[in-house]
Protein backbone atom coordinates (compact mmCIF):
# COMPACT_ATOMS: atom_id res chain seq x y z
CA UNK A 1 0.00 0.00 0.00
CA UNK A 2 2.28 2.34 0.92
CA UNK A 3 4.66 1.76 -2.37
CA UNK A 4 1.65 2.27 -4.15
CA UNK A 5 1.22 5.59 -2.57
CA UNK A 6 4.57 6.67 -3.66
CA UNK A 7 4.50 5.33 -7.12
CA UNK A 8 1.29 7.87 -7.72
CA UNK A 9 2.69 10.55 -5.64
CA UNK A 10 5.69 10.66 -7.95
CA UNK A 11 3.36 10.52 -11.36
CA UNK A 12 1.37 13.58 -9.67
CA UNK A 13 5.09 15.45 -8.85
CA UNK A 14 6.15 14.50 -12.33
CA UNK A 15 2.56 15.96 -14.02
CA UNK A 16 3.08 19.16 -11.69
CA UNK A 17 6.86 19.71 -12.91
CA UNK A 18 5.61 19.34 -16.49
CA UNK A 19 2.58 21.84 -16.26
CA UNK A 20 4.95 24.19 -14.77
CA UNK A 21 7.97 23.92 -16.96
CA UNK A 22 5.17 24.32 -19.87
CA UNK A 23 3.50 27.48 -18.49
CA UNK A 24 7.37 28.81 -18.13
CA UNK A 25 8.33 27.93 -21.28
CA UNK A 26 4.90 28.25 -23.37
CA UNK A 27 6.03 28.33 -27.16
CA UNK A 28 4.19 28.39 -30.27
CA UNK A 29 2.69 26.58 -32.25
CA UNK A 30 0.88 26.60 -35.91
CA UNK A 31 -1.15 24.56 -38.13
CA UNK A 32 -2.02 24.98 -41.60
CA UNK A 33 -4.16 23.01 -43.49
CA UNK A 34 -6.52 23.94 -46.75
CA UNK A 35 -6.02 27.14 -46.18
CA UNK A 36 -6.51 27.55 -42.32
CA UNK A 37 -4.68 28.44 -39.77
CA UNK A 38 -4.03 27.66 -36.07
CA UNK A 39 -2.27 29.32 -33.95
CA UNK A 40 -1.76 28.16 -30.25
CA UNK A 41 0.87 27.77 -27.65
CA UNK A 42 2.51 24.06 -26.95
CA UNK A 43 0.39 23.35 -23.74
CA UNK A 44 -2.79 24.05 -25.80
CA UNK A 45 -1.90 22.00 -28.37
CA UNK A 46 -0.63 18.94 -26.25
CA UNK A 47 -4.11 19.38 -24.61
CA UNK A 48 -5.51 18.54 -27.36
CA UNK A 49 -4.07 15.27 -28.79
CA UNK A 50 -4.47 14.47 -25.40
CA UNK A 51 -8.10 14.72 -25.51
CA UNK A 52 -8.58 13.38 -28.60
CA UNK A 53 -6.33 10.27 -27.69
CA UNK A 54 -8.85 9.81 -25.29
CA UNK A 55 -12.14 10.10 -27.00
CA UNK A 56 -10.87 7.63 -29.17
CA UNK A 57 -9.89 5.34 -26.38
CA UNK A 58 -13.49 5.43 -24.82
CA UNK A 59 -14.92 5.19 -28.61
CA UNK A 60 -12.93 2.04 -29.12
CA UNK A 61 -13.53 0.51 -25.13
CA UNK A 62 -17.54 0.65 -25.70
CA UNK A 63 -17.30 -0.40 -29.46
CA UNK A 64 -15.02 -3.68 -27.88
CA UNK A 65 -17.80 -4.03 -25.26
CA UNK A 66 -21.06 -4.09 -27.19
CA UNK A 67 -18.93 -6.67 -29.76
CA UNK A 68 -18.76 -9.14 -26.91
CA UNK A 69 -21.67 -8.26 -25.08
CA UNK A 70 -23.62 -11.24 -26.70
CA UNK A 71 -20.43 -13.34 -25.33
CA UNK A 72 -20.53 -12.28 -21.95
CA UNK A 73 -24.33 -12.56 -21.54
CA UNK A 74 -23.70 -16.22 -22.28
CA UNK A 75 -21.06 -16.83 -20.00
CA UNK A 76 -23.34 -15.07 -17.40
CA UNK A 77 -26.19 -17.49 -17.98
CA UNK A 78 -23.78 -20.34 -18.12
CA UNK A 79 -22.16 -19.74 -14.85
CA UNK A 80 -25.73 -19.18 -13.16
CA UNK A 81 -26.89 -22.30 -14.50
CA UNK A 82 -24.48 -24.31 -13.18
CA UNK A 83 -24.24 -22.35 -9.59
CA UNK A 84 -27.47 -23.72 -9.85
CA UNK A 85 -26.67 -27.08 -10.99
CA UNK A 86 -24.20 -27.75 -8.17
CA UNK A 87 -26.65 -25.99 -5.30
CA UNK A 88 -29.54 -28.87 -7.05
CA UNK A 89 -26.46 -31.18 -6.60
CA UNK A 90 -25.91 -30.53 -3.06
CA UNK A 91 -29.56 -31.14 -2.09
CA UNK A 92 -29.20 -34.74 -4.24
CA UNK A 93 -26.45 -35.72 -2.30
CA UNK A 94 -27.96 -33.88 1.46
CA UNK A 95 -31.09 -36.26 0.42
CA UNK A 96 -29.56 -39.59 -0.37
CA UNK A 97 -27.68 -39.03 2.77
CA UNK A 98 -31.09 -38.61 4.67
CA UNK A 99 -32.49 -41.45 2.82
CA UNK A 100 -34.97 -39.42 0.45
CA UNK A 101 -35.08 -41.66 -2.24
CA UNK A 102 -37.78 -39.59 -4.26
CA UNK A 103 -36.62 -36.38 -3.56
CA UNK A 104 -33.06 -37.65 -4.36
CA UNK A 105 -34.42 -39.22 -7.77
CA UNK A 106 -35.47 -35.56 -8.71
CA UNK A 107 -33.02 -33.72 -7.68
CA UNK A 108 -30.60 -36.05 -9.58
CA UNK A 109 -32.35 -35.36 -12.71
CA UNK A 110 -32.62 -31.86 -12.51
CA UNK A 111 -28.71 -31.67 -11.56
CA UNK A 112 -28.22 -34.11 -14.32
CA UNK A 113 -30.14 -31.12 -16.89
CA UNK A 114 -28.54 -28.46 -15.31
CA UNK A 115 -24.60 -29.73 -15.73
CA UNK A 116 -25.06 -32.04 -18.08
CA UNK A 117 -23.07 -35.01 -17.76
CA UNK A 118 -20.04 -34.29 -14.79
CA UNK A 119 -19.08 -37.03 -12.61
CA UNK A 120 -20.71 -35.55 -9.53
CA UNK A 121 -23.73 -35.86 -11.25
CA UNK A 122 -23.35 -39.64 -12.22
CA UNK A 123 -22.71 -40.85 -8.91
CA UNK A 124 -25.68 -38.69 -7.64
CA UNK A 125 -28.31 -40.59 -9.84
CA UNK A 126 -26.85 -43.96 -9.17
CA UNK A 127 -27.03 -43.31 -5.73
CA UNK A 128 -30.54 -42.42 -6.27
CA UNK A 129 -31.43 -45.23 -8.06
CA UNK A 130 -29.94 -47.41 -5.35
CA UNK A 131 -32.29 -45.86 -2.72
CA UNK A 132 -35.48 -46.67 -4.65
CA UNK A 133 -34.32 -50.05 -5.36
CA UNK A 134 -33.69 -49.54 -8.81
CA UNK A 135 -30.10 -51.88 -9.15
CA UNK A 136 -30.08 -52.21 -12.26
CA UNK A 137 -29.93 -48.89 -13.23
CA UNK A 138 -27.60 -48.00 -10.27
CA UNK A 139 -24.82 -50.51 -11.97
CA UNK A 140 -25.61 -49.27 -15.18
CA UNK A 141 -24.70 -45.44 -14.22
CA UNK A 142 -22.04 -46.91 -11.92
CA UNK A 143 -20.64 -48.96 -15.04
CA UNK A 144 -21.12 -45.44 -17.07
CA UNK A 145 -18.27 -43.63 -14.56
CA UNK A 146 -15.59 -46.40 -15.54
CA UNK A 147 -15.26 -44.87 -19.02
CA UNK A 148 -13.89 -41.93 -17.15
CA UNK A 149 -10.23 -41.65 -15.28
CA UNK A 150 -11.47 -39.53 -12.72
CA UNK A 151 -14.59 -41.33 -12.20
CA UNK A 152 -13.29 -44.90 -12.24
CA UNK A 153 -12.58 -45.48 -8.70
CA UNK A 154 -16.06 -44.39 -7.78
CA UNK A 155 -17.97 -46.41 -10.15
CA UNK A 156 -16.07 -49.51 -9.19
CA UNK A 157 -16.21 -48.29 -5.65
CA UNK A 158 -20.45 -48.41 -6.03
CA UNK A 159 -20.23 -51.58 -8.46
CA UNK A 160 -18.53 -53.50 -5.51
CA UNK A 161 -20.77 -52.59 -3.01
CA UNK A 162 -23.98 -53.31 -5.39
CA UNK A 163 -22.00 -57.08 -6.09
CA UNK A 164 -21.20 -57.68 -2.31
CA UNK A 165 -24.93 -56.87 -1.37
CA UNK A 166 -26.20 -59.50 -4.28
CA UNK A 167 -24.06 -61.94 -3.46
CA UNK A 168 -21.67 -61.80 -5.73
CA UNK A 169 -18.62 -62.06 -4.51
CA UNK A 170 -16.65 -63.64 -7.94
CA UNK A 171 -17.64 -59.83 -9.49
CA UNK A 172 -16.99 -57.73 -6.19
CA UNK A 173 -13.39 -59.25 -6.09
CA UNK A 174 -12.71 -58.34 -9.33
CA UNK A 175 -14.20 -54.91 -9.04
CA UNK A 176 -11.64 -54.55 -6.32
CA UNK A 177 -8.99 -55.69 -7.85
CA UNK A 178 -9.37 -53.12 -10.50
CA UNK A 179 -9.68 -50.32 -7.91
CA UNK A 180 -7.15 -51.53 -6.29
CA UNK A 181 -4.89 -51.15 -9.19
CA UNK A 182 -5.98 -47.61 -9.50
CA UNK A 183 -5.45 -46.39 -5.62
CA UNK A 184 -3.09 -49.07 -3.99
CA UNK A 185 -2.49 -47.05 -1.11
CA UNK A 186 -6.29 -46.47 -0.30
CA UNK A 187 -7.07 -47.88 2.78
CA UNK A 188 -10.55 -48.58 1.50
CA UNK A 189 -9.79 -50.73 -1.10
CA UNK A 190 -6.62 -52.36 0.17
CA UNK A 191 -9.09 -53.80 3.33
CA UNK A 192 -11.93 -54.68 0.45
CA UNK A 193 -9.77 -56.46 -1.31
CA UNK A 194 -8.01 -58.24 1.36
CA UNK A 195 -11.77 -59.12 2.48
CA UNK A 196 -12.63 -60.77 -0.37
CA UNK A 197 -9.73 -62.83 -1.25
CA UNK A 198 -10.04 -64.24 2.67
CA UNK A 199 -13.63 -64.86 2.28
CA UNK A 200 -13.12 -66.72 -1.21
CA UNK A 201 -9.98 -68.07 0.33
CA UNK A 202 -6.95 -66.64 -1.80
CA UNK A 203 -4.55 -67.21 0.89
CA UNK A 204 -1.54 -66.31 -1.10
CA UNK A 205 -3.18 -63.12 -2.75
CA UNK A 206 -4.48 -61.89 0.49
CA UNK A 207 -0.80 -62.81 1.48
CA UNK A 208 0.58 -60.00 -1.24
CA UNK A 209 -2.37 -57.56 -0.24
CA UNK A 210 -1.57 -57.93 3.35
CA UNK A 211 1.87 -57.27 3.12
CA UNK A 212 1.59 -54.29 0.47
CA UNK A 213 -0.90 -53.27 3.35
CA UNK A 214 1.68 -52.98 5.67
CA UNK A 215 4.38 -51.45 3.54
CA UNK A 216 1.94 -48.40 2.70
CA UNK A 217 0.38 -47.89 6.43
CA UNK A 218 -2.98 -48.85 6.01
CA UNK A 219 -2.47 -52.07 8.51
CA UNK A 220 -0.29 -50.93 11.35
CA UNK A 221 1.10 -51.93 14.68
CA UNK A 222 -0.94 -55.26 16.47
CA UNK A 223 -3.47 -55.42 13.73
CA UNK A 224 -1.40 -55.70 10.82
CA UNK A 225 1.11 -58.51 12.25
CA UNK A 226 -2.02 -60.31 13.60
CA UNK A 227 -3.79 -60.02 10.19
CA UNK A 228 -0.49 -61.42 8.59
CA UNK A 229 -0.10 -64.06 10.93
CA UNK A 230 -3.50 -65.45 10.24
CA UNK A 231 -3.23 -65.29 6.45
CA UNK A 232 0.48 -67.14 6.79
CA UNK A 233 -1.04 -70.19 8.69
CA UNK A 234 -4.05 -70.05 6.50
CA UNK A 235 -1.46 -70.01 3.33
CA UNK A 236 0.11 -72.96 5.22
CA UNK A 237 -2.83 -74.76 5.54
CA UNK A 238 -3.29 -74.48 1.96
CA UNK A 239 -0.14 -75.48 0.88
CA UNK A 240 -0.36 -78.52 3.06
CA UNK A 241 -3.69 -79.46 1.40
CA UNK A 242 -1.97 -79.34 -2.52
CA UNK A 243 0.77 -81.42 -1.33
CA UNK A 244 3.38 -78.33 -1.26
CA UNK A 245 4.96 -79.92 2.32
CA UNK A 246 8.26 -77.53 2.05
CA UNK A 247 6.31 -74.93 1.48
CA UNK A 248 3.73 -75.43 4.26
CA UNK A 249 6.31 -75.56 6.57
CA UNK A 250 8.01 -72.32 5.13
CA UNK A 251 4.63 -70.88 5.51
CA UNK A 252 3.86 -71.94 9.42
CA UNK A 253 7.66 -71.04 10.42
CA UNK A 254 7.42 -67.19 9.21
CA UNK A 255 3.91 -67.02 11.02
CA UNK A 256 5.22 -69.14 14.26
CA UNK A 257 8.22 -66.27 14.16
CA UNK A 258 6.35 -63.40 13.27
CA UNK A 259 4.47 -63.75 16.35
CA UNK A 260 5.73 -66.64 18.75
CA UNK A 261 3.24 -66.33 21.45
CA UNK A 262 -0.01 -66.73 18.62
CA UNK A 263 -0.36 -70.32 19.88
CA UNK A 264 -2.22 -71.65 16.71
CA UNK A 265 0.79 -70.69 14.39
CA UNK A 266 3.40 -72.20 17.61
CA UNK A 267 0.70 -75.37 17.36
CA UNK A 268 0.99 -75.25 13.40
CA UNK A 269 4.90 -75.37 12.97
CA UNK A 270 5.16 -77.79 15.40
CA UNK A 271 3.03 -80.27 14.50
CA UNK A 272 4.53 -79.58 10.51
CA UNK A 273 8.20 -80.47 12.17
CA UNK A 274 6.77 -83.62 14.00
CA UNK A 275 4.62 -84.98 10.95
CA UNK A 276 8.16 -84.29 8.75
CA UNK A 277 10.28 -86.36 11.75
CA UNK A 278 12.15 -83.32 13.35
CA UNK A 279 11.34 -83.96 16.77
CA UNK A 280 14.02 -82.21 18.29
CA UNK A 281 12.87 -78.78 16.72
CA UNK A 282 9.53 -79.03 18.00
CA UNK A 283 10.27 -80.05 21.38
CA UNK A 284 12.48 -76.93 21.61
CA UNK A 285 9.72 -74.79 20.28
CA UNK A 286 7.13 -76.35 22.30
CA UNK A 287 8.65 -75.97 25.03
CA UNK A 288 9.53 -72.18 24.90
CA UNK A 289 5.93 -72.08 23.97
CA UNK A 290 4.89 -73.50 27.34
CA UNK A 291 7.14 -71.36 29.49
CA UNK A 292 5.18 -68.64 28.25
CA UNK A 293 1.57 -69.85 27.17
CA UNK A 294 0.75 -73.58 28.47
CA UNK A 295 -2.33 -75.44 26.18
CA UNK A 296 -3.08 -78.82 26.32
CA UNK A 297 -2.73 -79.29 22.57
CA UNK A 298 1.26 -78.15 23.01
CA UNK A 299 1.29 -81.11 25.88
CA UNK A 300 -0.15 -83.52 23.29
CA UNK A 301 2.18 -82.49 20.13
CA UNK A 302 5.10 -82.72 23.17
CA UNK A 303 3.62 -86.32 24.06
CA UNK A 304 3.63 -87.04 20.08
CA UNK A 305 7.31 -86.82 19.24
CA UNK A 306 7.63 -90.35 21.24
CA UNK A 307 4.44 -91.74 20.30
CA UNK A 308 5.63 -95.36 21.03
CA UNK A 309 6.65 -94.62 24.69
CA UNK A 310 4.74 -96.24 27.88
CA UNK A 311 2.84 -94.69 30.40
CA UNK A 312 6.01 -93.97 32.53
CA UNK A 313 8.01 -92.61 29.95
CA UNK A 314 5.12 -89.77 29.24
CA UNK A 315 4.77 -89.43 32.48
CA UNK A 316 8.60 -88.73 32.91
CA UNK A 317 8.35 -86.33 29.03
CA UNK A 318 5.26 -84.39 30.87
CA UNK A 319 7.38 -83.65 33.72
CA UNK A 320 10.29 -82.26 31.50
CA UNK A 321 8.24 -80.18 29.85
CA UNK A 322 5.69 -78.77 32.67
CA UNK A 323 8.91 -77.90 34.50
CA UNK A 324 9.11 -74.87 32.00
CA UNK A 325 6.06 -73.54 34.06
CA UNK A 326 6.30 -75.49 36.73
CA UNK A 327 3.26 -73.36 38.48
CA UNK A 328 0.57 -73.02 35.76
CA UNK A 329 -2.74 -74.44 35.91
CA UNK A 330 -2.14 -76.48 32.57
CA UNK A 331 1.31 -77.88 34.04
CA UNK A 332 -0.96 -79.39 36.70
CA UNK A 333 -3.56 -80.88 34.47
CA UNK A 334 -0.93 -82.77 31.75
CA UNK A 335 0.68 -83.91 34.74
CA UNK A 336 -2.72 -85.22 36.17
CA UNK A 337 -3.95 -86.70 33.19
CA UNK A 338 -0.28 -88.16 32.17
CA UNK A 339 -0.30 -89.48 35.74
CA UNK A 340 -4.20 -91.34 35.77
CA UNK A 341 -2.55 -92.80 32.49
CA UNK A 342 0.66 -93.88 34.43
CA UNK A 343 -1.80 -95.51 37.24
CA UNK A 344 0.48 -92.69 39.96
CA UNK A 345 -2.70 -92.13 41.90
CA UNK A 346 -0.59 -90.04 44.58
CA UNK A 347 0.74 -88.01 42.00
CA UNK A 348 -2.00 -87.61 40.09
CA UNK A 349 -4.44 -86.78 43.41
CA UNK A 350 -1.14 -84.16 44.28
CA UNK A 351 -1.79 -82.29 40.79
CA UNK A 352 -5.49 -82.43 41.33
CA UNK A 353 -5.52 -80.54 44.26
CA UNK A 354 -2.70 -77.99 42.95
CA UNK A 355 -5.11 -77.36 39.80
CA UNK A 356 -7.86 -76.51 42.30
CA UNK A 357 -5.89 -74.55 44.67
CA UNK A 358 -4.79 -72.21 41.57
CA UNK A 359 -8.48 -71.60 41.12
CA UNK A 360 -9.27 -74.13 38.30
CA UNK A 361 -11.90 -76.68 38.70
CA UNK A 362 -13.96 -77.01 35.38
CA UNK A 363 -15.29 -79.94 33.53
CA UNK A 364 -12.03 -80.87 32.36
CA UNK A 365 -10.77 -81.41 36.01
CA UNK A 366 -13.90 -82.87 37.19
CA UNK A 367 -13.71 -85.85 34.21
CA UNK A 368 -10.18 -86.67 34.95
CA UNK A 369 -10.90 -87.35 38.90
CA UNK A 370 -13.63 -89.35 37.20
CA UNK A 371 -11.35 -91.24 35.13
CA UNK A 372 -9.32 -91.42 38.25
CA UNK A 373 -11.98 -92.74 40.55
CA UNK A 374 -13.08 -95.71 38.51
CA UNK A 375 -9.81 -96.38 37.86
CA UNK A 376 -7.83 -96.94 40.99
CA UNK A 377 -11.07 -97.74 43.24
CA UNK A 378 -13.30 -98.91 40.36
CA UNK A 379 -15.90 -96.46 42.58
CA UNK A 380 -18.52 -96.24 39.77
CA UNK A 381 -20.63 -93.96 42.13
CA UNK A 382 -17.27 -91.48 43.02
CA UNK A 383 -17.21 -91.19 39.09
CA UNK A 384 -20.13 -90.25 38.63
CA UNK A 385 -20.51 -87.78 41.17
CA UNK A 386 -17.28 -86.23 39.67
CA UNK A 387 -19.52 -86.72 35.75
CA UNK A 388 -21.64 -85.01 37.94
CA UNK A 389 -19.87 -81.47 38.91
CA UNK A 390 -18.18 -81.56 35.33
CA UNK A 391 -21.51 -80.92 34.03
CA UNK A 392 -22.17 -78.42 36.64
CA UNK A 393 -18.93 -76.82 35.98
CA UNK A 394 -17.06 -74.25 34.50
CA UNK A 395 -16.99 -75.29 30.80
CA UNK A 396 -13.36 -76.08 28.87
CA UNK A 397 -11.79 -73.34 27.45
CA UNK A 398 -12.13 -73.07 23.85
CA UNK A 399 -11.89 -70.51 20.70
CA UNK A 400 -14.43 -67.94 21.15
CA UNK A 401 -14.95 -65.47 18.40
CA UNK A 402 -14.29 -61.49 19.58
CA UNK A 403 -17.01 -60.41 17.13
CA UNK A 404 -19.53 -63.03 17.28
CA UNK A 405 -19.31 -64.67 20.36
CA UNK A 406 -19.51 -68.29 18.88
CA UNK A 407 -17.68 -70.66 20.64
CA UNK A 408 -15.26 -73.52 18.28
CA UNK A 409 -13.32 -76.86 19.58
CA UNK A 410 -10.85 -76.13 16.90
CA UNK A 411 -8.81 -72.59 15.37
CA UNK A 412 -9.85 -71.33 12.04
CA UNK A 413 -8.72 -68.35 10.34
CA UNK A 414 -12.31 -67.41 9.69
CA UNK A 415 -14.87 -68.05 12.29
CA UNK A 416 -17.58 -70.02 11.18
CA UNK A 417 -20.82 -68.57 11.95
CA UNK A 418 -19.85 -64.40 11.40
CA UNK A 419 -17.12 -64.67 9.41
CA UNK A 420 -15.00 -62.87 10.61
CA UNK A 421 -10.97 -63.22 10.38
CA UNK A 422 -8.33 -63.50 12.75
CA UNK A 423 -11.37 -63.41 15.60
CA UNK A 424 -10.92 -66.27 17.69
CA UNK A 425 -9.10 -66.56 21.14
CA UNK A 426 -8.60 -68.81 23.51
CA UNK A 427 -10.39 -67.97 26.42
CA UNK A 428 -13.27 -69.97 29.01
CA UNK A 429 -16.61 -69.64 27.27
CA UNK A 430 -20.23 -70.04 28.65
CA UNK A 431 -20.76 -73.11 26.68
CA UNK A 432 -18.52 -75.01 23.77
CA UNK A 433 -20.20 -74.67 20.70
CA UNK A 434 -20.89 -78.37 19.10
CA UNK A 435 -21.27 -77.46 15.79
CA UNK A 436 -18.87 -78.55 12.63
CA UNK A 437 -17.26 -75.37 11.77
CA UNK A 438 -17.61 -74.63 8.23
CA UNK A 439 -14.05 -74.46 7.80
CA UNK A 440 -12.55 -77.91 8.65
CA UNK A 441 -9.89 -77.57 11.44
CA UNK A 442 -5.86 -76.69 10.82
CA UNK A 443 -4.52 -80.42 12.27
CA UNK A 444 -0.92 -80.50 13.80
CA UNK A 445 -0.15 -83.99 12.12
CA UNK A 446 1.60 -86.55 14.23
CA UNK A 447 -0.53 -89.24 16.70
CA UNK A 448 -4.19 -88.98 18.16
CA UNK A 449 -4.45 -87.30 21.49
CA UNK A 450 -3.17 -89.48 24.55
CA UNK A 451 -5.41 -88.38 26.79
CA UNK A 452 -8.81 -89.16 26.23
CA UNK A 453 -10.15 -87.27 29.13
CA UNK A 454 -8.60 -83.83 27.63
CA UNK A 455 -10.29 -81.27 25.45
CA UNK A 456 -10.64 -82.18 21.61
CA UNK A 457 -6.90 -80.80 20.00
CA UNK A 458 -6.67 -77.62 18.25
CA UNK A 459 -5.92 -79.22 14.93
CA UNK A 460 -3.31 -77.37 12.86
CA UNK A 461 -2.61 -79.82 9.86
CA UNK A 462 -3.23 -80.35 6.18
CA UNK A 463 -6.59 -82.68 6.25
CA UNK A 464 -8.19 -79.92 7.86
CA UNK A 465 -8.38 -77.83 4.54
CA UNK A 466 -9.87 -80.07 2.47
CA UNK A 467 -12.71 -77.28 2.81
CA UNK A 468 -11.61 -73.66 3.54
CA UNK A 469 -14.07 -71.91 2.51
CA UNK A 470 -16.39 -69.44 5.06
CA UNK A 471 -20.05 -70.28 5.84
CA UNK A 472 -22.25 -68.52 2.93
CA UNK A 473 -19.74 -68.41 0.45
Amino acid sequence: MTRRLIVWAAAIAALIAGAVWLADNPGSATLEWRGWRVDSSVAVLIGAVAAVAIAAAIIYRGAWALWGLPRRLLFWRRMARREKGYRTLTRGLVAVAAGEAEEARKLAARAEKLLGDPPLTKLLTAQAAQLIGDETAARKHFADMLDRPETAFLGLRGLILAARKEGNRAAALEYAKRAYAIRPKTSWAATTLLDLQIGQSLWREALTTVEAAIRHGILTGEDGRRRRVVVLLACSGAAGESGEAKAALDFARRASGLDPDFLPATLRHAGLLIGGGRGRQAAKLIQDAWSRTPHPELARLFLSIHAGEDAIGRMRRMERLAAHNSGHVESHLALAAAAVDAKLWATARKHFDEAEEAGRRDGRLCRLRADAEEAEHGDTEAARRWLVAAAEAAPDPAWVCGDCGAVWRHWTPVCGRCESFAGLAWSTPEHVREDVPAQKPLPSGGTEMVEASAPAPVPTGDAAFAETRPAGS
